[in-house]
């Protein structure tokens, strides 16, 4: 095919329709022309006009793959060129210290712009605003974001992000306003975001995040719902800056509510366990105020004793009623126990210096026995006392397709075995002496 250049007319230039009898696209790299041509609302065979050149442009425009789109006409040809936006072959973070780059990378995936993607300017703007987000989150209000783009050959670019962290903001204030029953200083005790004094140089309670933030509320509406506020709400919280972006103001906005007493405590659904066991493990106390805490460890204690028989799904669901005259709450735990199940597989994993048996001499739950949540305990403690273990997370999963059957897993987090040593001594004989040791303990390996 003849180069576009010099053969080109643009189509709002011409003065009469004509039938396409083909479509020819020059300037594609990385785009492949069936792509290219599921997006051409034109096919051979049709009347094409100066007008519907503007709609064979936007369409490709909208794609986001080409930053120049030229349409014309040789013949009965029509004739599309066009400019790819150039891939990114790589992008490289510096600077940032107080966010990892995995977390940074995560975000600018987000928006489209990662390795192998197509570069589009408008990403450079929104990865400014979503970097900034992050920072912000963390209080790092002083954040400075540089981009740069080097083209490279093939149509490729290397994306540099340099970031100024600066140094994030301190927590000027804390305000919480709404509390008539308690002093505000009594609930700012409970927050762990606060301002420090001038010695406290060691401390980070006055730096600001939002999962601080959000732990510091949670915080409240624990404080009052275990004193029997059972409709504490925090109505809004508000974080200001100061024109120096140095320094930050929080104010908490709360409804306390009125207060309310148990009235009663009631067991419904499929009642397995009799009533003498239930109420050894019920821990809320009637005519006491309404105490969430005692709500959740009287379920959870519900649900592990019915774990202990095998039913390692039970559920346990408290239903409060609420009686507005009186002030009162009935509480009612309503039980599901579900299918008791059994234990099909026991799997271990991250144990790639110790022999699996090591492990299995440990566990109290068996393979093809009845799920018990207390052996389960059990096992797990024997596991986390081994010398060559450091940590162990247990989950149990369901099998799929399968109601009365679990598999349980052991993530193992081995540690080091082996001890290094290194000594300095003097001999008026021999003069300097050094010493260095290392002492590597054999473990149980796993079989080959």
């Amino acid at each position: 095919m003849a180069p576009l250049a010099g053969l080109l007319f643009l189509v709002p230039a011409l003065a009469h329709a004509f039938v396409i009898s083909d479509i020819k696209v020059e300037g594609l790299r990385t785009v492949t022309p069936s792509t290219l041509f599921t997006y051409v609302p034109y096919k051979v065979g049709e009347n094409f006009t100066a007008q519907d050149s503007t709609q064979v442009i936007d369409s490709l425009y909208k794609t986001g793959f080409f930053s120049n789109v030229t349409v014309g006409q040789v013949g009965n040809v029509l004739m599309i060129q066009v400019q790819e936006r150039p891939t990114i072959s790589a992008i490289e973070v510096k600077g940032n210290k107080k966010v990892e780059t995995e977390k940074l990378q995560k975000a600018l995936k987000d928006i489209g712009l990662s390795q192998g993607h197509l570069l589009d300017p408008q990403a450079l703007d929104k990865m400014k605003t979503e970097l900034q987000r992050v920072y912000y989150s963390l209080g790092q209000y002083g954040v400075q974001i540089e981009t740069s783009v080097k083209p490279l050959d093939d149509n490729r670019v290397f994306v540099l992000i340099d970031i100024y962290e600066g140094k994030p903001a301190s927590i000027r204030q804390v305000r919480i306003v709404g509390n008539h029953d308690f002093s505000e200083s009594q609930l700012l005790g409970e927050l762990s975001m606060h301002p420090t004094s001038w010695w406290e140089f060691w401390s980070s309670a006055d730096q600001y995040s939002k999962e601080k933030m959000s732990a510091d509320l949670e915080s409240l509406r624990a404080f009052y719902l275990n004193r029997g506020y059972l409709k504490f709400a925090v109505d809004s919280s508000q974080v200001t800056i100061t024109p120096d972006r140095k320094q930050i103001d929080v104010v908490i906005n709360i409804s306390e509510g009125p207060r309310y007493k148990v009235s009663d405590v009631r067991f419904s659904g499929n009642l397995l366990l009799d009533k003498a066991t239930l109420e050894q493990l019920d821990q809320v106390k009637k005519d006491a105020y309404f105490n969430r805490k005692e709500i959740i460890d009287t379920s959870d204690a519900i649900s592990k004793r019915l774990g202990n028989d095998g039913y390692a799904l039970a559920r346990v669901q408290p239903m409060p009623k609420i009686d507005e005259e009186n002030k009162t709450v009935a509480v009612d735990f309503n039980i599901q126990p579900g299918d008791r199940v059994t234990v099909r597989h026991v799997e271990f994993t991250g144990n790639f210096n110790t022999n699996e048996d090591v492990y299995r001499r440990e566990m109290r739950q068996m393979e093809g026995s009845w799920y018990a949540a207390d052996k389960l305990d059990r096992s797990k403690e024997r596991l986390q006392r081994l010398p060559s273990v450091q940590k162990v997370d247990q989950s149990v999963k369901p099998v799929p397709g399968v109601a009365d059957q679990v598999d349980v897993d052991y993530d193992i987090t081995e540690q080091l075995s082996g001890s290094f040593t290194a000594g300095v001594g003097y001999s008026q004989s021999e003069g300097v002496l050094f010493n260095l040791g290392l002492n590597q303990s054999i473990p149980n390996r796993r079989a080959i």
